[in-house]
Protein backbone atom coordinates (compact mmCIF):
# COMPACT_ATOMS: atom_id res chain seq x y z
CA UNK A 1 0.00 0.00 0.00
CA UNK A 2 1.61 3.40 -0.86
CA UNK A 3 0.51 6.65 0.38
CA UNK A 4 0.71 10.32 -1.29
CA UNK A 5 0.81 13.51 1.94
CA UNK A 6 0.54 17.29 1.38
CA UNK A 7 0.64 19.55 3.14
CA UNK A 8 1.64 22.78 3.59
CA UNK A 9 4.80 23.93 5.53
CA UNK A 10 6.85 21.97 7.63
CA UNK A 11 4.07 20.37 9.97
CA UNK A 12 5.10 18.71 12.73
CA UNK A 13 8.25 18.44 11.09
CA UNK A 14 6.67 15.68 8.56
CA UNK A 15 6.24 13.37 10.96
CA UNK A 16 3.82 11.51 8.89
CA UNK A 17 5.88 11.76 5.99
CA UNK A 18 8.93 9.99 8.21
CA UNK A 19 6.21 7.37 9.64
CA UNK A 20 5.36 6.24 6.42
CA UNK A 21 9.01 6.17 4.99
CA UNK A 22 10.28 3.86 7.71
CA UNK A 23 7.58 1.70 7.05
CA UNK A 24 7.91 1.43 3.32
CA UNK A 25 4.45 3.00 2.52
CA UNK A 26 5.93 6.38 1.14
CA UNK A 27 4.74 7.60 -2.25
CA UNK A 28 5.22 11.32 -2.44
CA UNK A 29 5.13 13.93 -0.54
CA UNK A 30 3.72 17.31 -2.09
CA UNK A 31 4.35 20.89 -0.05
CA UNK A 32 4.58 24.61 -0.77
CA UNK A 33 8.16 25.14 0.00
CA UNK A 34 10.87 22.70 1.05
CA UNK A 35 15.20 23.02 1.58
CA UNK A 36 16.28 20.55 -1.00
CA UNK A 37 19.79 19.25 0.14
CA UNK A 38 22.42 21.12 -1.90
CA UNK A 39 23.95 18.01 -3.06
CA UNK A 40 20.77 16.92 -5.43
CA UNK A 41 19.26 20.32 -5.64
CA UNK A 42 20.34 20.17 -9.50
CA UNK A 43 18.71 16.66 -9.57
CA UNK A 44 15.78 17.75 -8.17
CA UNK A 45 15.33 20.54 -10.18
CA UNK A 46 14.98 18.56 -13.15
CA UNK A 47 11.55 17.26 -12.10
CA UNK A 48 9.91 20.88 -12.27
CA UNK A 49 10.79 20.68 -16.30
CA UNK A 50 8.50 18.94 -18.83
CA UNK A 51 9.00 15.44 -18.54
CA UNK A 52 10.99 14.33 -21.54
CA UNK A 53 9.26 11.84 -24.19
CA UNK A 54 11.05 8.90 -25.96
CA UNK A 55 13.20 10.23 -28.86
CA UNK A 56 13.28 13.81 -27.44
CA UNK A 57 16.09 15.92 -26.49
CA UNK A 58 18.10 19.31 -26.53
CA UNK A 59 15.82 21.51 -24.15
CA UNK A 60 15.83 19.75 -20.76
CA UNK A 61 18.72 21.37 -20.07
CA UNK A 62 16.65 24.94 -20.70
CA UNK A 63 13.81 23.38 -18.38
CA UNK A 64 15.89 22.39 -15.87
CA UNK A 65 17.98 26.06 -15.70
CA UNK A 66 14.88 27.39 -15.29
CA UNK A 67 13.99 25.36 -12.36
CA UNK A 68 17.14 25.90 -10.96
CA UNK A 69 16.55 29.77 -11.41
CA UNK A 70 13.36 29.69 -9.69
CA UNK A 71 14.65 27.58 -6.55
CA UNK A 72 17.25 30.00 -6.52
CA UNK A 73 15.08 33.07 -6.60
CA UNK A 74 13.11 31.88 -3.81
CA UNK A 75 16.09 31.24 -1.59
CA UNK A 76 17.22 34.59 -1.78
CA UNK A 77 13.36 35.68 -1.46
CA UNK A 78 12.94 33.54 1.87
CA UNK A 79 16.24 35.28 3.34
CA UNK A 80 14.45 38.40 3.51
CA UNK A 81 11.89 37.18 5.75
CA UNK A 82 14.43 37.41 8.39
CA UNK A 83 13.59 34.89 11.30
CA UNK A 84 10.96 32.87 9.62
CA UNK A 85 12.91 32.69 6.05
CA UNK A 86 15.84 30.94 8.10
CA UNK A 87 12.77 28.97 9.50
CA UNK A 88 11.55 28.13 5.92
CA UNK A 89 14.84 27.20 4.50
CA UNK A 90 15.36 24.39 7.40
CA UNK A 91 12.32 22.79 6.17
CA UNK A 92 13.21 19.31 5.34
CA UNK A 93 12.25 15.49 6.12
CA UNK A 94 15.74 14.21 6.81
CA UNK A 95 15.73 10.72 5.56
CA UNK A 96 13.46 10.82 2.58
CA UNK A 97 15.24 11.10 -0.56
CA UNK A 98 14.16 14.45 -2.26
CA UNK A 99 13.18 12.91 -5.71
CA UNK A 100 10.66 12.14 -3.44
CA UNK A 101 9.14 15.60 -2.58
CA UNK A 102 7.29 17.94 -5.00
CA UNK A 103 6.96 21.97 -3.80
CA UNK A 104 6.07 25.40 -5.08
CA UNK A 105 9.04 27.34 -4.45
CA UNK A 106 7.60 30.86 -6.47
CA UNK A 107 4.09 29.93 -5.90
CA UNK A 108 4.70 29.44 -2.39
CA UNK A 109 6.31 32.92 -2.13
CA UNK A 110 3.12 34.93 -3.55
CA UNK A 111 0.56 32.73 -1.27
CA UNK A 112 3.20 33.95 2.25
CA UNK A 113 2.75 37.68 0.55
CA UNK A 114 -1.09 37.51 0.40
CA UNK A 115 -1.10 36.09 3.91
CA UNK A 116 0.99 39.08 4.75
CA UNK A 117 -1.08 41.35 3.38
CA UNK A 118 -4.31 40.66 4.30
CA UNK A 119 -3.75 39.23 8.12
CA UNK A 120 -1.77 43.20 8.33
CA UNK A 121 -5.82 44.26 7.12
CA UNK A 122 -7.06 41.92 9.72
CA UNK A 123 -8.20 39.37 6.67
CA UNK A 124 -6.17 36.42 8.14
CA UNK A 125 -9.57 33.87 7.48
CA UNK A 126 -9.77 35.50 3.94
CA UNK A 127 -6.02 34.91 2.90
CA UNK A 128 -5.89 31.67 4.61
CA UNK A 129 -9.04 30.39 2.51
CA UNK A 130 -7.73 31.75 -0.72
CA UNK A 131 -4.47 30.16 -0.27
CA UNK A 132 -5.36 27.07 0.86
CA UNK A 133 -7.56 26.79 -2.12
CA UNK A 134 -4.87 27.60 -4.33
CA UNK A 135 -2.59 24.95 -2.83
CA UNK A 136 -5.15 22.20 -2.91
CA UNK A 137 -5.99 23.27 -6.43
CA UNK A 138 -2.37 22.85 -7.28
CA UNK A 139 -1.75 19.44 -6.14
CA UNK A 140 -4.97 18.44 -7.63
CA UNK A 141 -3.49 19.20 -10.73
CA UNK A 142 -0.38 17.32 -10.13
CA UNK A 143 0.57 13.53 -11.79
CA UNK A 144 1.62 11.95 -8.67
CA UNK A 145 3.10 8.57 -8.62
CA UNK A 146 0.99 5.44 -8.38
CA UNK A 147 -0.91 5.43 -4.74
CA UNK A 148 -3.42 4.09 -2.89
CA UNK A 149 -3.96 6.35 -0.03
CA UNK A 150 -4.01 10.33 -0.03
CA UNK A 151 -3.41 12.16 3.40
CA UNK A 152 -4.27 15.75 3.29
CA UNK A 153 -4.97 18.34 5.92
CA UNK A 154 -7.92 20.58 6.34
CA UNK A 155 -8.43 23.57 4.86
CA UNK A 156 -5.87 22.57 2.47
CA UNK A 157 -7.44 19.35 1.00
CA UNK A 158 -10.98 20.44 -0.57
CA UNK A 159 -9.81 20.21 -4.05
CA UNK A 160 -7.49 17.53 -4.41
CA UNK A 161 -10.02 15.36 -2.11
CA UNK A 162 -11.98 15.78 -5.10
CA UNK A 163 -9.83 14.86 -7.61
CA UNK A 164 -8.71 11.49 -5.63
CA UNK A 165 -11.92 10.32 -5.04
CA UNK A 166 -12.59 10.72 -8.63
CA UNK A 167 -9.42 8.17 -8.93
CA UNK A 168 -10.68 5.78 -6.55
CA UNK A 169 -7.96 6.25 -3.73
CA UNK A 170 -8.88 6.06 -0.29
CA UNK A 171 -8.90 9.85 1.17
CA UNK A 172 -7.40 10.73 4.90
CA UNK A 173 -8.24 14.00 6.19
CA UNK A 174 -6.20 14.80 9.23
CA UNK A 175 -7.60 17.89 10.71
CA UNK A 176 -5.34 20.19 12.42
CA UNK A 177 -7.29 21.94 15.21
CA UNK A 178 -10.57 21.70 16.88
CA UNK A 179 -12.16 23.57 14.01
CA UNK A 180 -15.60 26.14 14.22
CA UNK A 181 -16.32 25.39 18.01
CA UNK A 182 -12.18 26.60 18.81
CA UNK A 183 -12.68 30.08 17.43
CA UNK A 184 -16.23 30.96 18.61
CA UNK A 185 -15.01 29.93 21.86
CA UNK A 186 -11.81 32.48 21.39
CA UNK A 187 -14.52 34.97 20.34
CA UNK A 188 -16.68 34.38 23.60
CA UNK A 189 -13.58 34.78 25.69
CA UNK A 190 -12.54 37.84 23.47
CA UNK A 191 -16.09 39.82 24.04
CA UNK A 192 -15.81 38.89 27.66
CA UNK A 193 -11.97 40.46 28.08
CA UNK A 194 -11.60 42.78 25.54
CA UNK A 195 -9.09 44.62 27.37
CA UNK A 196 -6.58 41.50 26.41
CA UNK A 197 -6.78 41.56 23.09
CA UNK A 198 -9.82 43.76 21.84
CA UNK A 199 -12.93 42.63 20.21
CA UNK A 200 -12.98 39.43 17.96
CA UNK A 201 -13.22 39.81 14.85
CA UNK A 202 -16.44 38.03 12.46
CA UNK A 203 -16.58 34.32 12.48
CA UNK A 204 -15.60 33.37 9.17
CA UNK A 205 -18.44 31.40 7.67
CA UNK A 206 -16.53 30.48 4.08
CA UNK A 207 -13.34 29.22 6.29
CA UNK A 208 -15.33 26.83 8.03
CA UNK A 209 -17.72 25.44 5.59
CA UNK A 210 -14.58 24.27 3.29
CA UNK A 211 -13.85 22.47 6.11
CA UNK A 212 -16.85 20.86 6.84
CA UNK A 213 -17.04 20.11 2.85
CA UNK A 214 -13.94 18.56 3.31
CA UNK A 215 -15.23 16.51 6.19
CA UNK A 216 -17.75 15.05 3.85
CA UNK A 217 -15.11 14.09 1.18
CA UNK A 218 -12.88 12.48 3.14
CA UNK A 219 -13.26 8.22 4.14
CA UNK A 220 -10.99 8.57 7.10
CA UNK A 221 -10.73 11.69 9.41
CA UNK A 222 -7.55 11.87 11.79
CA UNK A 223 -8.14 13.92 15.01
CA UNK A 224 -5.08 14.70 17.53
CA UNK A 225 -6.96 14.18 20.97
CA UNK A 226 -10.63 13.25 22.28
CA UNK A 227 -10.77 17.05 22.63
CA UNK A 228 -10.98 18.07 19.07
CA UNK A 229 -12.52 14.75 18.13
CA UNK A 230 -15.69 15.96 20.31
CA UNK A 231 -15.71 19.78 18.86
CA UNK A 232 -15.81 18.80 15.27
CA UNK A 233 -18.74 16.19 16.13
CA UNK A 234 -20.14 19.07 17.42
CA UNK A 235 -19.87 20.73 14.64
CA UNK A 236 -21.36 18.21 12.38
CA UNK A 237 -18.53 15.63 11.60
CA UNK A 238 -19.25 12.24 11.44
CA UNK A 239 -18.40 10.45 14.62
CA UNK A 240 -18.57 6.92 12.06
CA UNK A 241 -15.10 8.58 10.16
CA UNK A 242 -12.92 9.98 13.09
CA UNK A 243 -10.00 8.05 14.54
CA UNK A 244 -7.80 9.68 17.00
CA UNK A 245 -3.69 9.70 16.48
CA UNK A 246 -2.11 11.93 19.44
CA UNK A 247 1.23 14.02 17.84
CA UNK A 248 4.47 12.52 18.29
CA UNK A 249 7.35 14.21 19.55
CA UNK A 250 11.60 13.78 19.35
CA UNK A 251 13.65 15.70 21.65
CA UNK A 252 17.00 13.73 19.92
CA UNK A 253 20.32 14.74 22.00
CA UNK A 254 18.35 16.95 24.48
CA UNK A 255 16.90 13.49 25.90
CA UNK A 256 20.05 12.36 26.84
CA UNK A 257 20.23 15.32 28.96
CA UNK A 258 16.79 14.98 30.33
CA UNK A 259 17.60 11.10 31.36
CA UNK A 260 20.23 12.01 33.46
CA UNK A 261 17.96 13.15 36.38
CA UNK A 262 16.60 9.81 35.82
CA UNK A 263 19.85 7.49 35.99
CA UNK A 264 21.66 9.88 38.16
CA UNK A 265 18.65 11.55 40.30
CA UNK A 266 20.81 12.74 43.20
CA UNK A 267 22.22 15.49 40.47
CA UNK A 268 18.20 16.84 40.41
CA UNK A 269 18.26 18.31 43.26
CA UNK A 270 14.90 20.45 44.69
CA UNK A 271 15.44 23.53 45.11
CA UNK A 272 15.22 25.08 48.81
CA UNK A 273 12.20 26.77 49.53
CA UNK A 274 13.54 29.80 50.01
CA UNK A 275 14.44 29.85 46.49
CA UNK A 276 11.36 30.70 43.71
CA UNK A 277 9.57 27.91 42.32
CA UNK A 278 9.99 28.16 38.31
CA UNK A 279 7.30 27.97 36.83
CA UNK A 280 7.16 27.75 32.58
CA UNK A 281 4.76 29.47 30.25
CA UNK A 282 6.67 28.44 26.46
CA UNK A 283 4.41 28.94 23.29
CA UNK A 284 2.11 31.43 21.83
CA UNK A 285 0.96 33.94 24.59
CA UNK A 286 -3.12 34.54 23.31
CA UNK A 287 -6.39 33.74 24.59
CA UNK A 288 -6.89 31.12 23.69
CA UNK A 289 -4.31 29.41 25.88
CA UNK A 290 -5.37 31.27 28.70
CA UNK A 291 -2.59 33.31 29.97
CA UNK A 292 -5.19 35.57 31.44
CA UNK A 293 -6.07 32.95 33.95
CA UNK A 294 -2.10 32.23 34.73
CA UNK A 295 -1.87 36.04 35.16
CA UNK A 296 -4.66 35.71 37.68
CA UNK A 297 -3.15 32.87 39.60
CA UNK A 298 -0.03 35.05 39.61
CA UNK A 299 -1.87 37.53 41.68
CA UNK A 300 -3.58 34.97 43.94
CA UNK A 301 0.66 33.75 44.32
CA UNK A 302 2.11 37.20 45.09
CA UNK A 303 3.31 36.44 48.20
CA UNK A 304 4.19 33.21 47.57
CA UNK A 305 7.97 32.16 46.46
CA UNK A 306 6.93 31.52 42.49
CA UNK A 307 8.55 32.79 39.50
CA UNK A 308 6.78 33.09 36.51
CA UNK A 309 8.70 33.31 33.01
CA UNK A 310 6.66 33.69 30.08
CA UNK A 311 8.10 32.97 26.10
CA UNK A 312 6.49 32.92 23.21
CA UNK A 313 5.15 35.48 20.48
CA UNK A 314 2.90 37.96 22.51
CA UNK A 315 -0.89 38.45 21.33
CA UNK A 316 -2.05 40.78 24.17
CA UNK A 317 -2.25 44.42 24.28
CA UNK A 318 0.53 45.83 25.76
CA UNK A 319 -1.66 47.18 28.57
CA UNK A 320 -2.35 43.93 29.31
CA UNK A 321 1.31 42.59 29.41
CA UNK A 322 1.65 45.72 31.84
CA UNK A 323 -0.94 44.83 34.26
CA UNK A 324 0.17 41.44 35.07
CA UNK A 325 1.94 40.62 38.33
CA UNK A 326 5.73 41.91 38.78
CA UNK A 327 6.82 38.17 39.89
CA UNK A 328 5.64 37.45 35.84
CA UNK A 329 7.90 38.64 33.42
CA UNK A 330 7.03 38.69 29.72
CA UNK A 331 10.17 37.40 27.83
CA UNK A 332 9.03 37.00 24.10
CA UNK A 333 9.76 35.06 21.30
CA UNK A 334 12.57 33.15 21.54
CA UNK A 335 14.77 30.39 18.31
CA UNK A 336 14.02 26.67 18.63
CA UNK A 337 18.30 26.27 19.30
CA UNK A 338 17.10 28.10 22.67
CA UNK A 339 13.85 26.55 23.75
CA UNK A 340 15.74 23.47 26.03
CA UNK A 341 17.10 26.06 28.20
CA UNK A 342 14.21 27.24 29.18
CA UNK A 343 13.01 24.06 30.19
CA UNK A 344 16.42 23.40 31.79
CA UNK A 345 15.89 26.38 34.03
CA UNK A 346 12.15 25.82 35.03
CA UNK A 347 10.72 23.60 37.83
CA UNK A 348 6.97 23.13 36.22
CA UNK A 349 5.65 24.10 33.04
CA UNK A 350 2.05 25.39 32.40
CA UNK A 351 -0.60 25.96 30.25
CA UNK A 352 -4.25 26.81 31.70
CA UNK A 353 -5.46 26.84 27.66
CA UNK A 354 -9.26 27.01 26.52
CA UNK A 355 -8.49 25.09 23.17
CA UNK A 356 -5.23 23.70 22.19
CA UNK A 357 -5.93 20.28 19.76
CA UNK A 358 -3.26 18.72 21.23
CA UNK A 359 -0.25 20.87 22.93
CA UNK A 360 3.05 19.43 21.52
CA UNK A 361 4.71 21.89 24.34
CA UNK A 362 3.24 19.65 27.19
CA UNK A 363 5.18 16.96 25.34
CA UNK A 364 8.52 18.37 25.28
CA UNK A 365 8.46 19.20 29.07
CA UNK A 366 7.88 15.75 29.86
CA UNK A 367 10.52 14.59 27.55
CA UNK A 368 13.04 17.33 29.66
CA UNK A 369 11.82 16.07 32.72
CA UNK A 370 9.34 18.84 33.95
CA UNK A 371 6.03 18.10 35.45
CA UNK A 372 3.04 19.89 33.75
CA UNK A 373 0.20 21.83 35.07
CA UNK A 374 -2.57 21.85 32.22
CA UNK A 375 -6.22 21.63 31.03
CA UNK A 376 -8.43 18.24 29.84
CA UNK A 377 -8.70 20.99 26.12
CA UNK A 378 -4.97 19.74 24.91
CA UNK A 379 -4.66 16.24 24.66
CA UNK A 380 -4.63 13.17 27.27
CA UNK A 381 -0.70 13.38 27.61
CA UNK A 382 -0.39 14.31 31.73
CA UNK A 383 -1.57 11.89 34.29
CA UNK A 384 -2.84 13.54 37.74
CA UNK A 385 -0.71 13.40 40.68
CA UNK A 386 2.14 11.49 38.62
CA UNK A 387 3.59 13.35 35.89
CA UNK A 388 1.48 16.50 36.85
CA UNK A 389 -1.68 18.24 37.23
CA UNK A 390 -4.78 18.38 35.25
CA UNK A 391 -6.75 21.68 36.08
CA UNK A 392 -10.56 22.50 34.87
CA UNK A 393 -10.03 25.81 32.05
CA UNK A 394 -11.04 29.01 33.40
CA UNK A 395 -10.62 28.07 36.90
CA UNK A 396 -7.98 30.09 38.35
CA UNK A 397 -8.36 28.93 41.77
CA UNK A 398 -7.51 25.02 40.72
CA UNK A 399 -4.86 26.72 38.79
CA UNK A 400 -2.98 28.57 42.09
CA UNK A 401 -3.33 25.12 43.95
CA UNK A 402 -1.46 23.30 41.54
CA UNK A 403 1.08 25.34 41.55
CA UNK A 404 1.26 25.40 45.20
CA UNK A 405 1.27 21.96 45.53
CA UNK A 406 4.99 22.09 43.62
CA UNK A 407 5.64 24.83 45.61
CA UNK A 408 4.57 23.24 49.19
CA UNK A 409 6.31 20.26 48.66
CA UNK A 410 9.37 20.86 46.03
CA UNK A 411 10.41 17.38 46.40
CA UNK A 412 7.51 16.23 43.85
CA UNK A 413 9.61 17.50 40.72
CA UNK A 414 12.46 15.48 42.07
CA UNK A 415 9.87 12.71 42.32
CA UNK A 416 7.55 13.22 39.09
CA UNK A 417 10.70 13.92 36.97
CA UNK A 418 11.92 10.21 35.80
CA UNK A 419 7.89 9.57 35.72
CA UNK A 420 7.50 12.42 32.98
CA UNK A 421 10.90 11.39 30.78
CA UNK A 422 8.76 8.11 30.56
CA UNK A 423 5.70 8.82 29.80
CA UNK A 424 6.73 10.83 26.60
CA UNK A 425 8.53 7.94 25.05
CA UNK A 426 4.94 6.83 24.29
CA UNK A 427 4.37 9.36 22.16
CA UNK A 428 7.72 8.43 19.89
CA UNK A 429 7.47 8.70 15.97
CA UNK A 430 7.81 4.98 15.93
CA UNK A 431 4.60 4.60 17.84
CA UNK A 432 2.94 7.40 15.94
CA UNK A 433 3.90 5.21 12.83
CA UNK A 434 2.20 2.23 13.99
CA UNK A 435 -1.18 3.55 14.66
CA UNK A 436 -1.24 5.42 11.50
CA UNK A 437 -0.44 2.20 9.55
CA UNK A 438 -3.31 0.68 11.77
CA UNK A 439 -5.55 3.72 11.12
CA UNK A 440 -5.12 3.34 7.41
CA UNK A 441 -5.28 -0.67 7.11
CA UNK A 442 -8.31 -0.51 9.03
CA UNK A 443 -9.99 2.20 6.97
CA UNK A 444 -8.66 0.26 3.51
CA UNK A 445 -10.42 -2.86 4.50
CA UNK A 446 -13.28 -1.20 5.43
CA UNK A 447 -13.72 0.72 2.29
CA UNK A 448 -12.74 -2.16 0.32
CA UNK A 449 -15.61 -3.83 1.82
CA UNK A 450 -17.88 -1.06 1.08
Amino acid sequence: MKVIVAQKGAREHYAVERALHQQGMLAGLVTDWYAFGRQTRKQKASTYAKPRRDGESGNEKTETTKAEKSQRFSISAFQHFGRRGQSALSARADGIPDEMVRAFPFRSLLWKWRVRRLSAQKRSHEAYLRTDAAFAAAVARLKLPPHDVFIGYSYASLEVLEAEKKRGVLTVLDQIDPGAMEFRLVAEEMARFPELAGAPTEFPAAYYERNRREWELADVIVVNSEWSREAIIAEGANPAKIEILPLAYEINGEKLKAESRDLQPSTFNPQPSTTPLRVLWLGQVNVRKGIHYLMQAAKLLANEPVRFDVVGSIGILPGAVASAPRKMTFHGPVSRDRVAEWYRQADVFVLPTLSDGFALTQLEALAHGLPVIVTPNCGRVAEYGKTGFITPPRDVQALADAIMEFDHNRNLVKEMSPLCIKASEAFSIDAYGRRLVEIIGNSNLHWNTK
